[in-house]
């Protein structure tokens, strides 16, 4: 039973960790870092690293989208962002990035002005089409607002895996009036027409997790993409103690598991990873893979040269999240995800840091690693 903690008369409130509230305990022999597979399989799809990229246009454009790919992780294209919207979206980028160096408010108006374009079918299909042309998976992402809008553009261009996204979300979206007329978007009969593995979320709890694994989702995502950009937890008042809610959402996988006989649902950890070490601990808790934004501006070459948002900082009247500088710490993406790091920051070579954690910790697979001793601070 989760602890409760009384915060006032008659009124209480469940105890949850974050990751630094954590630490990995090693326990078992160690193993040579060789001798350890990273690799995570989503449905048909295999990748050797336990990676998705937040789909925000700061990090994922079509060029991105491919080389994460290439290198082993799956890049999520925002099907709602500026590559669906305007045909010069590196030109929209470079304005955006300007105006944050003077004014990020400035910076976060023009994203709204940006995203008022409508989305082009031709421009969507257009960025997808150049992530298939290089080989890669193809992934996207839409809001649950937008789902049933988008999706047949979406099929048509080839995307193999559909991310549906939002701050929050649950199996049943009730549509606001202007869409009264399709009803809601009801999850379950939304995937089962698809013929391609679906990823839902966000979630912050067991409950929410298990319906949406009845949905027939092949992913939970857990979390919001948490970072120094995203202020939902100030605007809204709603927060995800990370930890908590990956073993949560671990514990749902692990019943509905039981309830369907065999069925698994991977989740995956989006948000509140700052560091090398957070992913491992992320991956300790329960996670399948990781969904990483903030840390893939740190890159030279991510698109919105260092400056990083998440989607919902275009919301046309109420933006959770900023637009913020982050240090730059390596030249390319591939330094970032699998090195060499060049200080001991836990900003670079990530996936090699996860791979070293579990070799000193003597586990050779992400599933393996998932049974590790954890150990609280305080």
């Amino acid at each position: 039973m989760r602890e409760q903690v009384e915060i006032g008369r008659g009124r209480s409130a469940q105890r949850s960790y974050v990751f630094d509230d954590l630490d990995i305990v090693p326990s078992r022999r160690t193993r040579s870092s060789s001798a350890v597979s990273t690799a995570w399989q989503l449905d048909a799809y295999r990748f050797e690293l336990p990676l998705l990229t937040h789909p925000t246009d700061a990090v994922v454009s079509p060029v991105t989208a491919a080389r994460v790919g290439e290198l082993g992780g799956l890049g999520v294209l925002n099907a709602e962002g500026l590559w669906a919207r305007h045909a010069e979206a590196e030109k929209a980028l470079a304005e955006v990035a300007a105006r944050a160096a003077v004014d990020p408010a400035d910076a976060v108006a023009e994203l709204q002005r940006l995203h008022a374009a409508p989305v082009q079918p031709a421009l969507l299909t257009e960025a997808l089409e150049r992530v298939r042309a290089a080989g890669a998976t193809v992934a996207a992402r839409v809001s649950p607002q937008h789902a049933r809008e988008l999706t047949p553009t979406l099929l048509a261009a080839g995307v193999e895996v559909l991310v549906v996204q939002g701050t929050i979300i649950s199996a049943e979206h009730v549509a606001g009036a202007h869409a009264e007329a399709e009803g809601p978007l009801d999850l379950e009969d939304f995937i089962e027409a698809l013929d391609i593995p679906v990823v839902a979320g966000g979630v912050g709890d067991y409950r929410t997790a298990m319906h949406l694994m009845r949905t027939g989702a092949a992913g939970v995502v857990v979390g919001y993409g948490q970072a120094a950009a995203t202020s939902t937890d100030a605007v809204l008042g709603i927060g995800v103690p990370m930890a908590t809610a990956l073993v949560d959402a671990a514990a749902a996988r692990r019943d509905y598991l039981d309830e369907t006989g065999g069925r698994y649902v991977h989740v995956i950890a989006d948000g509140a990873m700052g560091c090398s070490g957070d992913i491992a601990k992320a991956i300790a808790c329960g996670a399948d893979a990781v969904m990483l934004g903030e840390q893939l501006a740190a890159a030279e070459e991510a698109p919105a040269g260092g400056w990083y948002w998440t989607a919902s900082a275009a919301h046309p009247s109420l933006p959770r999240s900023g637009i913020t500088r982050v240090p730059t710490v390596a030249p390319d993406l591939g330094t970032v995800l699998t090195g060499p790091a060049r200080s001991g920051a836990g900003t670079a070579n990530l996936f090699g840091a996860l791979r070293r954690a579990m070799a000193k910790t003597g586990y050779s697979d992400l599933k393996e690693f998932q049974r590790v001793g954890l150990s609280v601070r305080r």
